[in-house]
């Protein structure tokens, strides 16, 4: 049984769900957000909010904390939007956004170029990026596919962390 299954989501004003053919949307002023619904869980709209009732088969179970969690990211998502923000560490370790792309500067032969999906946008202050969207799960594998291109080393602590994360430092060689 999922506990967080069982609270229903409220809908806040502004906000519009709808559900047609196994597919939820939500609408709000940051956009609109759709994701296909498996047909072993229910989703009951009311006036002002949103209950996920499972079917009783096992897959049921499993779904249906993780499509409540869904909904209530969707409905912050088009209300409030997500935001991430990514540290650079590093001498000549830099980040720009030129057009649609993130070009980082990583200490390799090459820049690495990435493509900012849709529904994202990007800024780069001095050594911090900031990544916004009303979709969580885009947001949150774009700014680990930015961390994947130099993930902070545990000698000097050079390269691209999450704020807010911690990296266990490594002491290493000791002179004689």
């Amino acid at each position: 049984m999922s506990r967080l299954g069982k609270i229903p989501v409220a809908i806040p004003d502004g906000v519009e769900v709808t559900i047609a053919d196994g597919v939820l949307t939500v609408k709000g002023p940051k956009g609109t957000l759709t994701r296909a619904i498996k047909p072993d869980v229910v989703i009951e709209i009311g006036e002002k909010e949103v209950k996920v009732v499972p079917q009783g088969t096992d897959l049921a179970k499993a779904l249906w904390g993780t499509y409540a969690a869904h909904l209530r990211n969707m409905i912050t998502g088009v209300k409030d939007g997500f935001t991430r923000f990514l540290d650079i560490e590093g001498v000549g370790y830099r980040a720009e956004v030129k057009g649609t792309d993130l070009v980082l500067s990583m200490g390799y032969s090459h820049p690495v170029v990435l493509a900012i999906p849709a529904g994202i946008t990007a800024t780069v202050e001095k050594s911090a990026i900031s990544l916004s969207s009303s979709d969580k799960d885009a947001l949150g594998q774009f700014a680990a596919n930015v961390r994947k291109v130099r993930k902070p080393e545990p000698y000097k602590g050079k390269g691209i962390r999450f704020r807010g994360e911690f990296i266990i430092r490594k002491q290493g060689k000791k002179a004689v």
